[in-house]
């Protein structure tokens, strides 16, 4: 029995065990939505295409599937952009699925035409124009497996509307296999043993763990490899739960906002031994300057990535999660009995560290947007699932929200989108229903999206979205405040709406806290109610994000207050 092209994408989809999909329709994909209505799969209508690729983003990091999400050609295509190179930065696997013109009619500036294939070729993994029917179950299946596969990443299929209307026979495909892609998941054992070498020589060593960690579900060999080798670890703002943050070890996220003791450890560290990171120039400050005293071991399932922004003495490709479980296999066979008294120094001076120049801040009539982060984490004991939005909120949010387990905090790293937090909240709450999700927002940042409360509401999904609120846009204020002589330009936000008569309007819940004696209460109500919740808290207004470390900088050479 022959099939049209959208009932072919629908048995592909099912066949890849797809049964969610966040979109918004359109002509050009109304062909696939009247057959997607004929099956089970459940769509998500978001309100803005860019919230259904972060709610798809964030659904394959809470639940370890592939995202999909829908849209039609033209706006609905290129409103997809900003979400997919996010995706793409943070190596997230999605599917994003979009609608075209007939294909006689591509190249002609037809109604809603775009090349989204050529927009995104920069920004995914991979992607494709489909240009005959008998080619598309064969497309869906090679997406899911590139974009899963590797390093993970975004994969864009674009679907004419005649080949969604086009009929032919279906055959269930075969496994992929590309002889022009074939990740290397297995490391060259004698690279490993290099690296054993240096750790039972080393008198100084750091981990250094990134997402790529958490994307090869390696937390737990990372967290074994670290306890029995008395390494203490940090975690980039990626890598965040990878290791558990209330482990003595434990140094705090590195970088131009990251602990005193992690940034302070790298520089003075005798050996690095770095899994699934980039060196991104948010961690390493001032490149030369970067642990100078180390010789560096980088473990990443990418080639390019490795010597790409740093030297490295050991490269190790291959997947993360295979590669510690094969160094703590190495370490059955070395005798440990002495690491504790070759590591008793080095440890020593990271209490020390710690203890004189801990993260802090001081609470007194205004509330602090630290106080809010860290009062919530004691309330949810730091069970929650944390989304954040981009700046200030993102970085208190890291420092002072304690991770102890991977696909707990979902940001946007590498792009740093504003906006990102709520629809991530969305989609992390659809791929788990029973956890508390919480989005912690700027007053900037919660407004690029707004409008996703609607699907929030239309859906009952009981995400709780704690905003800071200090009238400003806050990181740009405090780079004013600091190098630019407090010219405070274009950044004032103090015209904005009531959120709380805001989330009213949406149909959710809205609260206030103005005094710090409010924050327990407010938060409380909020995190018990079983509806949407915005929780709003007017904070400090010029409170700073410290330590920082300054543009050029080394990342030792932080400002403290």
């Amino acid at each position: 029995m022959e099939l049209t092209g959208a009932q072919i994408l629908m048995k592909a989809l099912k066949e890849e065990g797809v049964d969610t999909i966040f979109g918004y329709p359109g002509g050009a994909a109304i062909d696939i939505y009247d057959e997607l209505s004929r099956t089970d799969i459940r769509h998500i209508l978001v309100r803005h295409e860019q919230g259904a690729v972060h709610a798809a983003d964030s659904y394959a990091r809470a639940g370890g599937k592939v995202g999909v999400c829908l849209v039609t050609s033209g706006p609905g295509a290129t409103n997809t952009v900003t979400g997919i190179a996010s995706a793409n930065m943070d190596s997230i696997p999605i599917v994003v699925i979009t609608g075209q013109v007939p294909s006689h009619l591509i190249g002609n500036d037809a109604f809603q035409e775009v090349d989204i294939v050529g927009i995104t070729r920069p920004c995914t993994k991979h992607n494709y124009l489909v240009k005959n029917i008998e080619d598309l179950a064969r497309t869906v299946k090679e997406a899911f497996y590139i974009a899963q596969t590797g390093r993970p990443g975004p994969v864009l299929i674009d679907i004419p509307k005649n080949i969604q209307t086009a009929k032919t026979l279906y055959n269930r495909q075969k496994p992929v296999a590309l002889k022009s892609y074939r990740p290397t998941y297995d490391p060259n054992m004698k690279q490993l043993s290099k690296v054993i070498g240096l750790v039972m020589a080393s008198e100084r060593p750091v981990v250094f763990a990134g997402g790529g960690v958490i994307l090869s579900k390696g937390s737990a060999e990372l967290t074994e490899f670290a306890q029995r080798a008395q390494i203490p670890v940090t975690c980039s703002l990626m890598g965040l739960g990878a290791f558990p943050g209330t482990d003595p070890l434990w140094l705090g996220m590195p970088g131009m906002h990251g602990t005193y003791r992690a940034n302070m450890s790298i520089g003075e560290s005798d050996l690095i031994i770095a899994a699934g990171v980039r060196f991104d120039d948010r961690v390493t400050g001032k490149i030369e300057t970067f642990a100078p005293k180390a010789k560096i071991v980088h473990i990443d399932i990418d080639p390019s990535s490795i010597h790409k922004n740093v030297q490295v003495a050991v490269p190790v490709v291959g997947d993360c999660k295979k590669s510690l479980g094969l160094l703590n296999h190495l370490l059955d066979k070395k005798n440990l009995k002495d690491i504790p008294g070759k590591r008793a120094a080095w440890l020593d001076q990271i209490r020390q560290w710690k203890e004189t120049t801990p993260l802090a801040y001081h609470q007194k009539d205004t509330i602090k947007p630290q106080h809010v982060v860290k009062t919530l984490y004691e309330l949810t004991k730091g069970e929650a699932i944390i989304t954040t939005e981009v700046g200030q909120n993102q970085m208190w949010a890291a420092q002072y929200y304690h991770f102890d387990r991977p696909n707990h905090f979902i940001t946007s790293g590498g792009l740093g989108v504003m906006g990102f937090g709520l629809p991530a909240a969305i989609g992390a709450q659809v791929a788990c229903p029973d956890k508390l999700v919480i989005d912690i927002a700027g007053d900037g940042s919660i407004q690029m999206n707004i409008q996703e409360m609607a699907t929030a509401v239309q859906y009952n999904l009981p995400v709780k979205i704690v905003i800071l609120n200090n009238g400003y846009l806050g990181m740009v204020r405090q780079w004013q405040e600091l190098f630019y002589d407090k010219c405070y330009s274009c950044t004032d936000m103090s015209h904005a709406p009531d959120f709380v008569k805001l989330a009213e309007a949406f149909g959710a819940v809205g609260l206030r806290a103005t005094h710090p004696d409010e924050v327990i209460p407010v938060l409380t109500e909020g995190l018990a109610s079983p509806q949407t919740v915005i929780m709003e808290f007017i904070v400090e207004r010029e409170e700073g994000v410290y330590p920082m470390v300054p543009a050029g900088a080394s990342i030792t050479e932080m400002l403290l207050v």
